[in-house]
């Protein structure tokens, strides 16, 4: 699950200073949510609890500062300090409520550790007549550890937690890909073949099998009939812009993916029964994209001061999120340290690149029968099969699948 001991990662260690942070005074008041996470454990800053109270100053009332944490360091005396700071969110990592499966999926880490941490801040929560402060949950589903989420879920919000993030996990290579739950099609190309995939079987045809006949030199009467209708799915594809990918929509596992809706149908019982603020991920991609960073307004800001548009774009590493090895490189628009924020955030290349991001007007990878391609796996991206400068195209995080505090 970390970036850092992944293949390609080219992430260096380093603490955001003080130095760093006062350049970041002028864009505060400007801002709605400043979220203190970085590539790392938050609690291992020694300049948190300053950064959370200088941010609380400038900041508009109605904003919130959080970050992410696996909890190991939150003690009782952490947690006063932290909230007593003006910390408004805090989320604690915590994938499965079993010891052992813990310790495996977190290594070094226990579950009675969460329990000791939720504990502090609820204590801390009273002791500084801060109610308002919201705890939650992060949750990664992968296929270990997905049939134990709505337990997960009760377990968590009996220790306090209010919400829960549930995110996919992203696999970093081929070796973690089979630990995905995710369908890697769209839900508009889903829908469609499925609904082709019913009226054929009325029929006595099973498209399934088009894989094994469709190179047939000789084709039986029904062999013809099965591509026949696939090709007819298709015309009725490009009639509605659906893009195919007929290879990814013959390998979904129909079943699994049953499964994995019924789960997160028991989830979304226990968050009405228990009060939680549940925000489960998309099953399957979603065709209609909507990059959250940008269209919300994001930055984010590296330990060393360069600032990037998205998490996708944040650091440069390989991943298996399509379904095949992508190198992504690091996309910035200036440096925090030798420039000022406000300059960065409306210089006309940011500006033009937000613009062209929520335009939408490039590849999409993910439904794309020829992917990956020369483009997206240059050593340098300079443009889309769309003709686009946009390196999103292979881009996972706006079609629902991955999510993170915000």
């Amino acid at each position: 699950m970390c970036v850092k001991q992944n293949c390609g990662s080219e992430i260096r260690e380093g603490d955001f200073s003080p130095e760093l942070f006062a350049r970041l005074v002028p864009a505060l008041p400007h801002i709605e949510v400043l979220v203190l996470n970085g590539v790392g454990e938050p609690l291992l800053n020694p300049h948190l609890e300053p950064f959370i109270r200088k941010a609380k100053t400038e900041m508009a009332s109605s904003g919130w500062i959080g970050f992410q944490s696996n909890g190991l360091m939150m003690t009782h005396p952490r947690a006063e300090s932290l909230v007593d700071a003006g910390l408004d969110r805090v989320c604690l990592s915590i994938d499965a409520i079993s010891p052992e499966q813990f310790k495996n999926m977190r290594e070094g880490g226990e579950v009675d550790e969460i329990d000791m941490a939720l504990s502090a801040l609820r204590s801390a929560k009273k002791q500084c007549n801060r109610p308002d402060v919201k705890v939650g949950i992060e949750f990664v589903a992968m296929k270990n550890n997905i049939k134990g989420l709505p337990e997960t879920l009760e377990w968590s919000a009996s220790r306090g937690a209010s919400f829960a993030i549930v995110t996919h996990v992203l696999p970093y290579g081929e070796q973690h890909a089979d630990e995905a739950v995710y369908c890697t099609v769209s839900d508009q190309a889903l829908n469609l073949y499925n609904a082709w995939r019913r009226r054929a079987l009325k029929s006595g045809i099973d498209i399934q099998r088009y894989s094994e006949v469709r190179f047939k030199y000789k084709r039986t009467r029904q062999e013809r009939a099965i591509v026949a209708t696939v090709e007819a799915m298709k015309a009725e594809a490009a009639q509605q812009n659906i893009m195919l990918d007929v290879k990814k929509l013959l390998q979904v596992e129909h079943e699994r993916l049953e499964e994995n809706t019924a789960i997160f149908g028991k989830a979304t019982e226990v968050a009405n029964k228990t009060g939680l603020e549940l925000r489960l991920p998309e099953l399957t991609l979603k065709e209609q994209r909507k990059c959250s960073f940008v269209e919300e307004g994001s930055a984010f800001v590296s330990w060393n001061g360069d600032i990037s548009p998205c998490y996708f774009l944040w650091h440069r590493y390989n991943c298996f999120a399509n379904g095949w090895n992508q190198a992504v490189k690091t996309k910035t628009f200036g440096n925090l340290a030798h420039q000022d924020i406000l300059h960065i955030w409306n210089a006309p290349e940011f500006s033009s690149f937000r613009n062209d991001v929520i335009a939408y007007d490039y590849a999409f990878c993910a439904s794309c029968g020829v992917a990956p391609c020369d483009y997206v796996q240059a050593e340098e991206f300079e443009q889309d099969c769309h003709i686009r400068t946009v390196p999103c195209g292979s881009c996972l995080w706006c079609t629902g699948v991955f999510q993170c505090l915000s």
